[in-house]
This record gives C-alpha cells, sequence and structure tokens, in this order.
C-alpha cells in the first residue's frame, strides 16, 4: 500500500471542499471496497478524508411519508430498521443478501452505491482495462465472460455492478442527496445515479469530484407484494448471477429492477407494462437489447426463469 495523506473531516463543507482541492482525494468511511483496492494498488488515494464522525447514520420518517436514510447508515443497522422491514422489505432482504455479515456491519449507504463496477480483469493488474485506464482496452472483450454484462455493456467494457442494495433502490424510486463542495445541494433519481460504460466507463456515476452523498431518501411505501430474489454460485458471499428485486400490487401492476446483468441496475420502466403478460414476455422486454456472449447468454432464460419464480410467489 502506497502511503497516503489522512484526515478527519469536521463538517460535511470541509470534507467536500477537502475533496475538490485533490483530484486524488478519496473519502472512506467503512472501505470495504476502497481498501482492498488500495492493498492491490489499483485505487491509489493520495489523500483519504475519513467522514464517519459527520452523523449521517439515522433513518428517519419524511414529511412525504417515505423514509431518509442516512449515507453512513451501516448495512446490518439498514436491513433490521423497523420502518424498513415494515414497509420496504424488498430493501431489507437485498441488504441482507448482500456480502457477509462482518462487511455489512462496516460498509454504509452510501458506500455501497459507490463501490466499483468491476470483474476480475479489473482486480488483474497484468489485464488490459478501461476503467483503470482509460483508453487501454479491455481484456474481458473475448476472455472469460459467465459473470459478466449481457445487457448495457459497450465495446470499452462488460463488467457489471455488484451491489443488491442499489437494484432494491432502483426498483424503490429513491433518490440520492448529495452536497458539492460549493454548498449546492443536489436530489439525483437512482436512474441517473449511475452511469452506463460508454466510451467512458471509469466514469462510474453521476457525482461531479468532491460532492459528498448525504443521505437517500425513498417515496412513501408503494404497498403490494416485494420479494428479492438471488441466483448465484454458491449460497452466500457471491455476487448475483441474476438477481430480482419486485414490487408485485395486487392489480397485477409493478416495479421490477434486475441486477447481475447489466453495469447498474437494470430496470426499463416501460417494460413493465408487460407484467400481465408473463415472464417471458417481461424478459424479452427488459433485454431487448441484450448483447450476450457464447458464455453468458444463459443469463437471458435465467432472468426469465427468475422472474416466473417470483411472480408465482406474489401469486401465492
Amino acid at each position: 500500500m502506497r502511503a497516503f495523506f489522512y484526515e478527519k473531516a469536521a463538517t460535511v463543507e470541509a470534507a467536500a471542499k477537502a475533496a475538490a482541492r485533490n483530484p486524488e482525494a478519496k473519502f472512506i468511511a467503512g472501505g470495504t471496497n476502497l481498501l482492498d483496492l488500495m492493498k492491490l494498488e489499483i485505487e491509489r488515494p493520495s489523500h483519504l478524508i475519513d467522514v464517519n464522525g459527520l452523523g449521517f447514520d439515522t433513518v428517519e420518517k419524511t414529511a412525504e411519508g417515505g423514509i431518509r436514510i442516512g449515507a453512513l447508515v451501516r448495512n446490518t443497522d439498514l436491513a433490521a430498521d423497523e420502518m424498513v422491514r415494515r414497509d420496504y422489505g424488498l430493501l431489507s432482504r437485498a441488504l441482507v443478501a448482500g456480502a457477509s455479515g462482518q462487511l455489512r456491519n462496516k460498509a454504509t449507504t452510501a458506500g455501497n452505491l459507490l463501490q466499483r463496477t468491476r470483474c476480475p480483469y479489473f482486480y488483474d493488474t497484468n489485464q488490459r482495462c478501461n476503467k483503470r485506464q482509460p483508453g487501454s482496452g479491455c481484456s474481458a472483450i473475448g476472455g472469460f465472460t459467465r459473470q459478466l454484462g449481457v445487457v448495457g455493456v459497450s465495446d470499452a467494457c462488460i463488467a457489471t455492478h455488484p451491489s443488491d442494495m442499489a437494484v432494491a433502490l432502483r426498483t424503490l424510486d429513491a433518490v440520492v442527496e448529495t452536497v458539492k463542495p460549493d454548498g449546492e445541494k443536489r436530489a439525483i433519481p437512482i436512474a441517473d445515479f449511475h452511469r452506463l460504460p460508454g466510451d467512458t466507463p471509469h466514469i462510474e456515476t453521476a457525482l461531479e469530484h468532491g460532492e459528498f452523498i448525504t443521505s437517500v431518501v425513498l417515496p412513501a411505501p408503494v404497498g403490494g407484494k416485494q420479494i428479492y430474489r438471488k441466483v448465484r454460485d454458491r449460497a452466500s458471499y457471491a455476487f448475483a448471477l441474476v438477481s430480482v428485486a419486485a414490487v408485485i400490487r395486487p392489480d397485477g401492476s409493478g416495479q421490477i429492477a434486475v441486477g447481475g446483468v447489466a453495469p447498474k441496475p437494470w430496470r426499463v420502466e416501460a417494460a413493465e407494462a408487460e407484467l400481465s403478460k408473463g415472464a417471458h414476455a417481461m424478459a424479452l422486454a427488459l433485454l431487448a437489447d441484450a448483447r450476450p456472449t457464447e458464455q453468458n447468454k444463459f443469463k437471458i432464460s435465467l432472468t426469465e426463469r427468475t422472474l416466473g419464480a417470483i411472480l408465482s410467489e406474489a401469486r401465492g
């Protein structure tokens, strides 16, 4: 690990301004992703800004009937929160499906959203990776692709976003609240928060450098049956091959997002109109622009079968 400067931020404004002054600065809270990447010399920040003392560690009701989740709420605490379990069970189930208990005890809400979209070639510094070195190429393309993306990918990157929590938040129409270094506040819909790779896969979110996430807001409970189903190679501590987060209402309408198939949580609102026609029609609409490889084309049918299982469960 390389030497770096470390400081504890006293205020949000101070943290954002400190980050803005140094293009190689990073915020650190739980560090469950960042520290691993620093050890591998994939991330090389010269300045770490510890934000653990800033608060933002509570879950509160909003005036509109939803909840505001502080950026530093730990994943374990969020999954166990009474309001989350009662009104947003989908989110609680997704969190428990992610990582291990030890990691969930450290990982934060903002950190979970900001973990790197990645694949095995990203971790191997001997391989070409446009995320690590823009313009160097992508060794994953033409390589081993079983775990990688089938939709939303580009000729520059086919990695998938690993978060379970983010898939649930996409289904629930979350909004990410931030503060910029100049003090300006923003509210970014989760649909716009994560970027598709295009020609710039190293730019993964809509955040500007130094912009600090303060909270994530969920709207008032949407009702219906909430289900999270994760299909993976082993029973625990594994990224999803395919995951589906769904809210299915009694009238047959719903909201559905898919994980494990794209560089961001994948939801196509127009496809939800096909829900009443069954899993096959829904999967066709969700993955209409899929570009699978020979090794991961099974994810198309696996998505359809997982959707079918969720619809069966929702109908009792």
